[in-house]
């Protein structure tokens, strides 16, 4: 008997070593990994929310809007050895956006000062979770590699909602989980006040203007964890933040505010 048993032990030692360390399910498929990429300090980008997307751009990132472009697009990037990351506009609705009637009008709140965009109340997680994660799934149907989640930090303005910090941390961690679930990446959009109980749940950054304002400093937590920093400056020259940002080890550069192809990094 302890013959028997110490070779059914040596069956399940082979068993996982060749399944990637996981025993078999009972059912005789192994349990996938959870794994999703996460950038290093420093990776050069491309961010374009204009279509058509130039693929031409010498960059191993590239941040595109994820209504916009299909998986053709994805498909054309990857095939350059290209990761790209999926613009979801995850705090306001947007009326010329295909699912924007999904809202129910009580989640809508004041204009953010963009044409046909108005914020959304992140309290209402059992109303926004399903939204988000219909957005999120065609993110991964189109063969995205991450998630960037744009207007996380609607607490901190004028948004028709009494919104506490409290809440915005909520929010923000369900769309990391939603992301996760999914196979998908996810980076934390300024929201630099949170970066300290967010940089855990978070896989990258992306930041705009930290340099212009004097908060490039506060977004180093995501550079110690091991976490690019992808940033961009819209009304300085490259001179004028480069030498501080490159120091950093950020994925810094210059864009104009339409975020279209040209870009001027560091």
């Amino acid at each position: 008997m302890r013959r028997l048993a110490l070779l059914a032990v040596c069956a399940a030692l082979l068993a996982a070593c060749t399944t990637g360390g996981r025993a078999p399910s009972p059912g005789g498929s192994a349990a996938p990994a959870a794994r999703w990429w996460v950038p290093e300090p420093g990776t050069p980008w491309q961010w374009q929310l204009t279509t058509p997307v130039d693929t031409s751009v010498d960059a191993p990132v590239y941040d595109i809007d994820g209504v916009e472009n299909g998986p053709d697009v994805v498909r054309a990037l990857h095939a350059k050895g290209r990761k790209v990351i999926c613009y979801v506009n995850a705090g306001a609705a947007e009326n010329f956006r295909p699912d924007h009637g999904a809202f129910p009008p009580g989640v809508l709140g004041a204009s953010n000062g963009w044409d046909g965009e108005r914020w959304l109340d992140i309290r209402r997680l059992d109303l926004l979770r399903p939204l988000m994660a219909a957005r999120f799934d065609t993110c991964r149907k189109s063969g995205f590699d991450a998630v960037e989640a744009d207007l996380v930090d609607g607490y901190t303005g004028d948004t028709g909602f009494p919104l506490s910090a409290a809440d915005q941390l909520a929010y923000n961690r369900m769309l990391a989980d939603l992301a996760h679930q999914r196979g998908l990446s996810i980076g934390l959009k300024n929201d630099l006040d949170q970066i300290p109980q967010l940089v855990g749940v978070f896989d990258f950054a992306v930041n705009e203007e930290c340099a212009r304002y004097g908060e490039c400093d506060r977004l180093t937590p995501f550079i110690r964890a091991g976490k690019a920093v992808f940033h961009v400056e819209y009304d300085l020259d490259t001179a004028g933040f480069c030498a501080e940002t490159t120091a950093l080890r950020f994925s810094s550069m210059r864009k104009n505010l339409t975020l279209d192809a040209p870009r001027w990094s560091c």
